[in-house]
């Protein structure tokens, strides 16, 4: 990528220039340009504009995955309006309280959405991509010229998961995303012009959004956009998709690797044009890693990163895995980890991590108590994440609420379910801490393997075959025993709700 190339406007610009027909994206049966895709941002943003929007209005935007989520949200970046990429399937309260936390002055989705319904700003500021004159509308619309992006922003705000309490606005500059598209994609990933990337996560979130949008368009690559949603039915078309499209680089959460391994029941084979496949979101257990090679010879990398960094921070990296760690300290990033005294833990001892970065947000929107709480002094950011790191390699206990002590001992439930999960009858687990006769100790939710419906013999089974190889103090008291196990919206699982959960 030539420098200096500050913003998307202007990387682009660079493309349509010198790759204009080549195919930036690919949906469905369609194909895009980087020339026509550089022609409808323009044109979105200047139908934005005759709107009445002007720089630093929000626009949210609540679109699946498709072409016209980059038209809007690049549009917007293109003449200095704040973009507010949300999900498609919120509770109506949930947009709601976006649209006023975030101040919104315009929503762009589908007709008859729930964004829709809960949308009380005035109608000519909803924009319904599907409404039948729209396409006409982009059409006739003037090109905007490109706004040149000042340096604070913010040129567009995410909100968190909501994976540990209510969702929070973080704010974000294009700065932000060229450092991503750099440093991890770029030097980690080794991400190029010649490469097809997929992306199982959705872009309304930060991990899916450098995936399939910040990092193929910097790079000059091309992207493959999946139309259906992230649940079972329609992970059952990705196999076929890569087949089809053949993609180099494959996005997703352990869970859909998982699940991926059941659909392609040993077949491999629509995998061939993958070169490295990533997971985020969640821990990727080894024995999930180690299967997952062994059944496609492909390894997954494996890396944590956050809304408030916009993309991964700690990575393996290719060629150079390590099964059950999260990774090294990915360029452009400095790490410390802080012990309970305050001061940094011994080697091999947990900790909490603190970051450093070029792409980390400045605070959250409209919250001054978590600001203060969570940015700290010179730059760093409390993750809440607790690691034990060796010789510069980080390994993810838990977060700082999942973990807890018994008897004086630290229990980090990732170590029990990793040894549960190496049990045939487990399908899926999760350990959490909840009151058993007066004390607080270690209870695994376990979803059990087809076929298995002697729960009571099953629990026995495996208290004993944690015994062997787990200290007493991680045991668990309780076994408790269900269909499936609660989720986020960003398929994390929803650990806040287990703890609540009785037998």
């Amino acid at each position: 990528m030539p420098q200096p190339l500050t913003d998307y406007a202007s990387i682009l610009r660079h493309h349509a220039l010198h790759q204009g027909g080549k195919t930036a994206i690919h949906y469905g049966e369609t194909s895009l340009s980087y020339a026509a895709l550089a022609d409808n941002v323009a044109r979105f943003a200047g139908l934005l504009l005759s709107l009445g929007l002007g720089p630093g209005d929000r626009c949210v935007i609540a679109l699946p995955d498709c072409p016209d989520f980059f038209h809007a949200f690049l549009g917007a970046l293109h003449c200095g309006i704040v973009a507010v990429p949300v999900g498609t399937q919120l509770p109506a309260g949930h947009y709601a309280a976006i649209f006023r936390d975030a101040r919104a002055s315009a929503l762009v989705t589908m007709s008859g959405s729930i964004a829709a319904t809960a949308w009380t700003g005035p109608d000519a500021t909803l924009l319904c991509v599907d409404a039948p004159d729209f396409a006409d509308r982009l059409r006739r619309s003037n090109a905007a010229p490109a706004a040149t992006p000042d340096a604070t922003g913010p040129h567009f705000l995410l909100y968190t998961s909501g994976s540990t309490g209510e969702p929070k606005g973080v704010p974000h500059t294009q700065r932000d995303m060229l450092a991503c598209a750099r440093r991890y994609a770029g030097e980690v990933l080794g991400l190029g012009s010649t490469d097809v990337v997929l992306s199982a996560s959705k872009l309304n979130f930060a991990f899916g959004l450098g995936n399939s949008l910040i990092f193929p368009l910097y790079h000059g690559a091309t992207v493959i956009l999946h139309p259906g949603g992230s649940g079972p039915a329609e992970l059952f078309a990705l196999p076929q998709l890569v087949a089809d499209r053949r993609p180099t680089l494959f996005f997703a959460v352990p869970s859909v690797y998982a699940m991926l391994l059941r659909i392609l029941a040993g077949d491999a084979s629509p995998l061939a044009s993958l070169r490295v496949c990533i997971s985020a979101g969640e821990p990727l257990p080894a024995a999930l890693r180690h299967q997952w090679q062994e059944t496609t010879g492909l390894e997954i990398l494996d890396g944590i990163g956050s809304t408030e960094a916009l993309h991964i921070y700690i990575a393996n990296r290719p060629g150079a895995s390590v099964p059950g760690a999260t990774g090294r300290v990915v360029p452009g990033y400095e790490a410390r980890l802080v012990g309970e005294d305050g001061g940094p833990p011994p080697d091999g001892q947990p900790g909490r991590l603190h970051l450093r970065g070029e792409s980390l947000a400045t605070g959250y929107v409209n919250r001054p108590d978590l600001t203060a709480a969570s940015f700290l002094d010179d730059g760093w950011f409390d993750t809440g994440d607790v690691f034990v790191c060796t010789g510069g390699l980080y390994r993810f206990q838990g977060r700082k609420d999942d973990l807890f002590k018994v008897g004086g001992n630290w229990v980090a439930p990732l170590l029990v379910e990793e040894v549960l999960r190496g049990h045939p009858a487990v399908l899926e687990c999760a350990v959490t801490a909840q009151e058993v006769e007066g004390l607080f100790l270690p209870v695994a939710h376990i979803v059990a393997a087809p076929g298995q419906t002697d729960t009571s013999g099953l629990a026995r089974e495996l208290r004993a075959f944690v015994q062997s190889r787990l200290p007493p103090h991680l045991c668990p008291a309780r076994f408790l025993f269900r269909a499936d196990l609660p989720r986020t919206r960003t398929g994390k699982i929803n650990r806040s709700e287990l703890r609540q959960y009785q037998a």
